[in-house]
């Protein structure tokens, strides 16, 4: 299986630039103004071009949809991912507006996948995320052995914590619904700043033998 890679949480035009030509499949912006990683700005992303495979996604927080469509518009953002408590409409709406769909949820047990079932074939994908106080960048994991109790039929990307050591368990996870990971903050040397020779290092061991 080719495992799709999500670098999140980028601002750095230089940086963005350099991570581009490692050919992520999505890069992640966030506009959710708490958060250290948060765009403020749309110079970030003027004059930088995007390749055709790599999809320009944009991180909200219980934000509004016509928050989210001028950010949309503003940034020319092919997808979006939602890492609130967003009602299935919302995200309903913002597909039928042609944009891929992520929604976050925060695992710390079994019993969190049942959230799930709402957004069950609404979204394009999941993305498992450690519950935390904060929404997501902290760095933390929860315990991938959880992932067991997702029976859904929606796929997701997994996040939270993923450092250069975790290549091996992520290699070996053989959950059907697993399509990608979401690196962010263990592959930084200062919040939105990504490290390019580890991310480097570690996408082209990941991609070797699948």
């Amino acid at each position: 299986m080719d495992i799709l890679i999500k670098i999140c949480g980028m601002r750095d035009p230089d940086n963005i630039r350099e991570v581009l030509t490692l050919n992520p499949d999505f890069i992640g912006f966030i506009f959710y103004p708490k958060s250290p990683r948060y765009v403020a700005s749309p110079e970030t992303l003027n004059n930088i071009r995007f390749g055709q495979k790599t999809q320009k996604t944009g991180v909200f927080v219980n934000a509004s949809l016509e928050e989210i469509m001028q950010k949309v518009k503003l940034y020319d953002l092919q997808a979006v991912q939602l890492h609130g408590e967003e009602p299935v409409s919302l995200c309903c709406s913002l597909k039928n507006r042609g944009l891929m769909v992520l929604k976050a949820f925060q695992i710390h047990s079994e019993e969190d996948f049942n959230s799930t079932s709402v957004y069950n074939h609404q979204v394009d994908y999941f993305l498992f995320d450690a519950k935390t106080i904060s929404y997501g960048g902290s760095g933390s994991k929860f315990d991938w052995s959880l992932l067991d109790a997702y029976q859904g039929d929606t796929p997701f990307f997994l996040s939270g914590g993923i450092a250069s050591d975790d290549l091996d368990a992520i290699k070996k996870i053989r959950h059907p619904g697993f399509r990608g990971i979401d690196l962010n903050s263990r592959f930084e040397t200062a919040p939105a700043i990504k490290n390019y020779m580890l991310l480097q290092q570690f996408i082209k061991q990941l991609k070797q033998n699948e």
